[in-house]
């Protein structure tokens, strides 16, 4: 496995990769790497011939009250579950090679990033999408996968492709939980033990609203409803939102599709927050 920091280095090296004809595949992340992020190197190896793995801990995507600072970093670990996964390439670019001084280029999504985290995050998506399209343009990808835990996301950078022409096929790969139902998570270590009880309710709330499509009912508001009621029987939660939206456009649905609504939230549980969602 290769580590490569420079951004000239890297698009020199993607420049012969793809002289020899080898399809590249990326994995964008933000480090602290769990069995979640680990899954986009399987799925992505599937498709290409070489992997790169890009760690950057991304300051545009963090709002000025948020954990950019105390965000979760452990590099060492990080390279070593990468080798131990395949991976052939992790490109760590330092901050100031991705955001120098100067820098004063941003690209803005205004369709699907506008509800939900867009709400709650102003400028989030704005940054998530610069950034991935600089990771773009220097590692080159022919494909590039990302998780269904941030389908809002997914949703923002396939928009982002299709609009602006970028020759590369964006993956989405399946949430992967713990053992009780709890999506995994960077921010997950951020629970204590009481708080990481209280999070399971998250998914159970999630399987309720399958559960109520499953028996035949379609209502929207009926789903939020128990969703939303049984999330607040935990003190611990404050709900961000709850919502059932298209799961390709993000646009709130009138009634349930099953196979194509997408029921999504976000919660504070104490000071951490937590989003998870599933297709109905």
């Amino acid at each position: 496995m290769q580590i490569i920091s420079s951004v000239e280095e890297m698009q020199s090296y993607v420049t012969r990769l793809r002289g020899k004809g080898q399809l590249i595949g990326l994995a964008p992340t933000m480090g602290a790497l769990h069995e979640g992020h680990l899954s986009l190197i399987d799925m992505i190896r599937e498709k290409s011939d070489v992997v790169i793995v890009s760690i950057f801990v991304n300051p545009t995507q963090f709002g000025p009250n948020e954990d950019y600072d105390r965000y979760p970093r452990q590099m060492e670990a990080d390279l070593a579950a990468c080798e131990a996964r395949g991976a052939d390439i992790v490109f760590m670019p330092d901050r100031e090679d991705i955001l120098p001084p100067d820098f004063s280029t941003y690209i803005e999504e205004n369709e699907y990033s506008q509800g939900l985290c867009g709400i709650s995050r102003p400028g989030h998506f704005r940054g998530v999408a610069t950034i991935v399209a600089i990771l773009f343009n220097v590692c080159r990808p022919d494909f590039a996968v990302f998780g269904q835990k941030d389908a809002q996301q997914a949703a923002v950078l396939q928009k982002m492709v299709k609009d602006l022409y970028f020759p590369v096929e964006i993956l989405v790969a399946p949430i992967v939980r713990e053992g009780d139902g709890l999506a995994k998570s960077s921010r997950n270590r951020y629970l204590e033990v009481g708080e990481r009880t209280d999070a399971v309710r998250l998914s159970q709330a999630l399987n309720i609203g399958k559960d109520i499509v499953a028996h035949g009912n379609l209502s929207v508001d009926r789903i939020k409803a128990e969703v939303t009621h049984h999330l607040s029987q935990s003190r611990r939660i404050r709900i961000i939102y709850v919502e059932i939206v298209d799961k390709d456009t993000m646009k709130p649905e009138r009634e349930v599709r099953p196979g194509q609504s997408l029921l999504t939230l976000a919660v504070w549980l104490d000071q951490t927050r937590l989003i998870d969602n599933m297709i109905l």
